[in-house]
């Protein structure tokens, strides 16, 4: 890659318009403007470095995100099932109590019906 000084000085021998002071000043321009340039180079590559480190980290923090999506997609199949396994035994528990409750109802009155009979 040749750099902006390489170019002048080439263009600067083919012609004798320029003084040796003007030719002196340039050079110094343009020394100034290849330093420049090298630190936007160095700043470009600083910068497409933590491109590419930010671009890693995307792609981990993606590929986590999804591992974590299909967990909590698991995670909240299994608590649906649960909840409503849950819910099945809340109903049979009710249902249950309520049948103990009327034999329980039934046997004191049956235990009534007895002793009535049996004073009499």
């Amino acid at each position: 890659q040749m750099c902006i000084r390489d170019r002048y000085q080439r263009r600067v021998r083919g012609s004798s318009n320029f003084a040796m002071s003007s030719e002196a000043e340039l050079n110094n321009y343009i020394s100034e403007l290849d330093k420049c340039i090298e630190e936007l180079r160095i700043k470009k590559n600083s910068i497409t470095s933590q491109i590419d480190s930010e671009r890693t980290d995307r792609e981990r923090y993606e590929h986590q995100l999804r591992t974590n999506t299909e967990k909590l997609s698991r995670i909240n199949d299994s608590l649906g099932r649960k909840v409503s396994a849950r819910n099945e035994y809340d109903t049979t528990i009710q249902e249950t109590e309520a049948a103990y409750l009327k034999i329980l109802e039934s046997s004191q009155t049956l235990d009534h019906v007895m002793k009535r009979q049996g004073g009499q």
